[in-house]
Formats: structure tokens, C-alpha cells, sequence
């Protein structure tokens, strides 16, 4: 049985003063280089959250947002190929990071006005303007090697492998497997592997 690797890519930049450093990896869904964005699903607080059962965390949260009424914190994705990450909530505070990949899962954990306070699967963010995320839910790789598999059983044939920092869309999770879909192939990996999806979150 064969099989596909799919690589992974740069994914943010962090900003010093004039000059900007490159530190970290991983790789969108489709679409270029850089930290990720998410294409779909419209923009602005409705966007974040059009997929309802694709809004982060489990029903157990009971914190909402004071703008969407939606479960803070949740799983969203960056919508556009480039996206400034500010130190506050509003257009003076200064640019710490500058997100550069398409599809790239992050995690809001605050809302004020029309903006959003995310961080990634480093635990790295900052304030970004709601029009650049979107509610079609990513995930990243955080294994060295993600088996995809053709149904949720270990024993299932390898469609692909994923490297570390690979970018996939999610589809359906039980308990211990989601679906995810990345450089063109589909199948079904461990949870556990994931970042951008609860352990306990079920998805059909």
C-alpha cells in the first residue's frame, strides 16, 4: 500500500521594531507560504461563527462572548493570506506579529468591539480585526508524523502521511479521530495528534 507525504511550511513573523524575523513552521490547506489565514465563510462576527457546531469548545463552556454571544474561548481560522497582529484592540497599538498563512487554526479567547484577541498552538497572538478570521474550522499538526488513514481504525490503510505544522481542514471527530483534509487527500487521523479541536469535542 502507498502512500503521500505531505510537507509542511513557514508559517508567522515576528516584528522588531523595522525589521522582522521568521519563527515558526507549518503549512495551510492550500494557498501560499506564511502564517495562515482561512478562505470562506464570509467575514465579521456572523463568519466566526456559521458553523455552529464548528465553534470551539464543548458544551460544558458556558463563558460567552460580549460581542457574538458565542463560547469564548473558540476555535476559528484566519481568513486571508496576510493579517496584522496588534498589541490592543484597535488600529494605534503597534504590530507584534504579522500572520502569513492561509487556513492557520487559532484560538480567541477575547472579544472587544470588532476585534478579537487570539493566540496559536504556541500559545503566541495578540488582537486581530474580526473581518480577517472566518468559522470554517482548521487544525494543525502537532505530531512528528500524523497517519491519515482511510476510516478511523488503526488497522485502516495510510492514504498520506502529514508532517508536523501541516494545516488540514476539519470535518467530523468522535471521541479519539477526526476527519481532516489536506493537499488533496481526506482520511482519518488521532485527535490527540491535532491542535484546533477539543479532546471531548464531537463533530458529525
Amino acid at each position: 500500500m502507498s502512500w503521500t507525504l505531505v510537507k509542511a511550511g513557514v508559517v508567522a513573523t515576528l516584528i522588531f521594531g523595522l525589521s522582522s524575523v521568521t519563527v515558526n513552521a507549518g503549512q495551510g490547506n492550500g494557498g501560499g507560504g506564511g502564517q495562515s489565514h482561512q478562505s470562506g465563510g464570509g467575514e465579521g462576527p456572523r463568519a466566526e461563527g456559521k458553523d455552529l457546531h464548528l465553534a470551539g469548545l464543548p458544551h460544558r463552556q458556558k463563558k460567552r462572548g460580549p460581542e457574538t454571544n458565542l463560547p469564548i474561548p473558540r476555535f476559528v481560522s484566519m481568513k486571508a493570506s496576510m493579517g496584522n497582529v496588534r498589541r490592543g484592540p484597535s488600529l494605534t497599538h503597534r504590530i507584534d506579529w504579522v500572520y502569513k498563512r492561509r487556513d492557520m487554526p487559532l484560538m480567541i479567547t477575547a472579544e472587544y468591539g470588532h476585534w478579537r484577541r487570539v493566540q496559536d498552538r504556541d500559545g503566541a497572538g495578540g488582537w486581530v480585526h474580526y473581518s480577517l478570521l472566518s468559522g470554517v474550522r482548521t487544525v494543525i499538526v502537532q505530531d512528528e508524523m500524523a497517519d491519515l488513514r482511510t476510516r478511523p481504525d488503526e488497522r485502516a490503510p495510510i492514504a498520506a502521511r502529514l508532517e508536523t505544522g501541516v494545516i488540514a481542514r476539519l470535518g467530523d471527530c468522535t471521541l479519539a479521530w477526526c476527519e481532516v483534509e489536506a493537499g488533496g487527500y481526506d482520511g482519518w487521523t488521532l485527535k490527540a495528534g491535532l491542535w484546533g479541536v477539543e479532546a471531548d469535542e464531537i463533530r458529525n
